[in-house]
């Protein structure tokens, strides 16, 4: 199973966005699976349902961060690589999808923060939010760039 299959089965278990991709790669990054969950939880839709950036990039941020984040504020050389493959996953994310915006995603026409209470996931749910894809596309991508990465 790919990471893309693992992010968008938990998305279609009830996970939101963020969790999904996340908690694809907690076993790999070396954190059990409810704290991966737990920590991912206020960036779906969003952030918290604000429509801001796309859970699905804050999951591969996240996951950056802790395969290749930092924790010595000092160390420009160091922060400059991690922000340089935060815009590489983000350009290519937007250059396939259109945005990494979860309101323009998914085609709404709102400005500011979204109802903050969760739709219930139902066939017609699914049916008509990009979302899972959207799981699968960004756990794919960042699973082909780490495997990528380790052979360079």
């Amino acid at each position: 199973m790919t990471k893309g299959d693992k992010a968008k089965s938990l998305f279609e278990e009830g996970y939101n966005c963020a969790q999904a991709v996340f908690g694809a790669f907690a076993e790999d990054l070396g954190i059990d699976f409810d704290t991966a969950v737990k920590i991912s939880s206020p960036f779906g839709g969003g952030m918290g349902r604000l429509r801001e950036v796309c859970g699905t990039v804050s999951g591969m941020n996240m996951v950056l961060g802790m395969k290749y984040g930092y924790s010595n504020p000092a160390v420009t050389q160091e922060k400059t690589a991690l922000y340089k493959e935060v815009q590489l996953l983000a350009n290519r994310f937007k250059e396939d999808n259109g945005s990494i915006i979860c309101r323009e995603l998914l085609g709404l026409d709102i400005k500011g923060a979204d109802n903050p209470t969760p739709e219930t996931r139902s066939e017609k749910y699914y049916k008509k939010r990009p979302c899972s894809e959207l799981c699968k596309y960004a756990a794919d991508i960042l699973e082909e760039y780490i495997n990528n990465k380790g052979t360079a």
